[in-house]
């Protein structure tokens, strides 16, 4: 019996002494760069979009500021300016398959008067040619832009593209992948392209990374000039 014992000693000693498992790393997204974004939580998962603040920062202004409720929008059921998040529980109400999808109304159909409309900021530099573009909706006048926006699954720039029509205030840098799996949402019709069941846009939340900019210098104001001295 002691032989016995002696093993069982030694096969405890053993295992007490072997190193337990390592957890696996927890999966990351990819390494930002400073700037500000944009994390689009829905229910199939996050898109996250850097904002182009500096390129177009009255458009990048009034999304966050809806994204947050700081800025005033139209409630539709009561037609009230109200401030609290626009963009919490609403769905991708307007889907084009593989070309973009579509939210930012609190009407189901899309068709939410928001209480303003903002100026365009197109650019010649920022056109519809990579996807993961975040660009805002229009009623297809100039500077019919209010809340509702738009991602690109697709390349439109060129003759017969989108350059030129919608101000392009954001890139998709993550969350690509989503926004392809809810451009597949079936739709009504492909007159509206209403989607049967749409995808809900839980939240959207706003953060920075890195430090924030620095403010535009002010003009230096010059003394004016002298009068030529009288002879």
């Amino acid at each position: 019996m002691r032989p016995l014992s002696i093993l069982l000693c030694a096969a405890v000693c053993a295992l007490a002494q072997t190193p337990p498992a390592t957890a696996p790393a927890p999966q990351t997204g990819p390494q930002l760069e400073d700037g500000l974004y944009a994390v689009f939580h829905t229910e199939k998962g996050d898109i996250t979009a850097k904002l182009y603040e500096k390129e177009t920062p009255l458009t990048v202004q009034n999304f966050v500021g809806l994204a947050k409720g700081t800025k005033a929008w139209r409630d539709p059921k009561t037609g009230v300016m109200v401030h609290r998040p626009l963009y919490a529980n609403i769905g991708f109400h307007r889907i084009m398959m593989d070309q973009m999808i579509q939210t930012g109304s609190a009407v189901p159909n899309g068709d939410h008067n928001c209480g303003f409309t903002i100026k365009d900021e197109i650019r010649a530099d920022l056109k519809f040619d990579q996807v993961g573009r975040l660009a805002m909706a229009n009623t297809g006048s100039p500077n019919t832009g209010a809340c509702q926006f738009f991602i690109t699954d697709t390349k439109a720039s060129g003759p017969g593209g989108w350059d030129g029509q919608y101000t392009i205030f954001g890139q998709v840098v993550d969350g690509q992948a989503i926004v392809h799996d809810i451009s597949r949402t079936p739709v009504i019709n492909r007159v509206d392209y209403l989607a049967k069941t749409p995808v809900k846009l839980i939240s959207v939340t706003i953060k920075r990374v890195g430090a924030e900019p620095a403010p535009a210098a002010a003009p230096k104001k010059t003394a004016p000039a002298s009068p030529p001295a009288k002879k």
